[in-house]
């Protein structure tokens, strides 16, 4: 029987770490998600509905045109709650009716129930007062999708 002689000639093992990080380098750090993935992710978009949308152009309005009390346009431009949302609808439409309807009804809720018409109701209040009836009538709009 032959004997075959197996010496292998030694290797420094720092170079044989460098040619298998060529071969096979490490994962490089992952890339940031696609804008397809992110949007896959964050869930269906919300979309406003007419309700809902008539308050938030409303109060956009107000932000644009500025209030006012005791008028429903000011020679300004600016309106009153009843005229911002009459702005906003174009129209005495359903989705205006809601929005009305809503709003008096936060109104009420904030402020007491003895208030019979939006316009009564802003004339009496401040503008910090109107604007958190504003939002929170947006909210409940946004949150029973209407």
């Amino acid at each position: 029987m032959n004997r075959t002689e197996t010496e292998f000639t030694p290797i420094d093992s720092d170079l044989y770490a460098k040619a298998f990080h060529l071969l096979d380098p490490t994962p490089a750090a992952p890339s940031a998600p696609s804008p397809v993935s992110l949007i896959l992710a964050a869930g269906p978009v919300h979309r406003a509905g007419p309700v809902e949308k008539t308050l938030t152009d409303a109060l956009a309005f107000l932000d644009t045109h500025g209030w006012a009390k005791g008028r429903l346009i000011h020679p300004e431009g600016a309106r009153c709650s009843i005229g911002a949302l009459r702005a906003a609808a174009g129209a005495r439409t359903a989705a205006y009716r809601d929005a009305g309807k809503l709003l008096l009804d936060e109104a009420r809720r904030q402020h007491g129930a003895q208030w019979k018409a939006i316009p009564a109701w802003n004339d009496a209040h401040t503008g910090p007062q109107v604007r958190s009836v504003w939002e929170a009538a947006i909210q409940r709009a946004h949150h029973a999708n209407i």
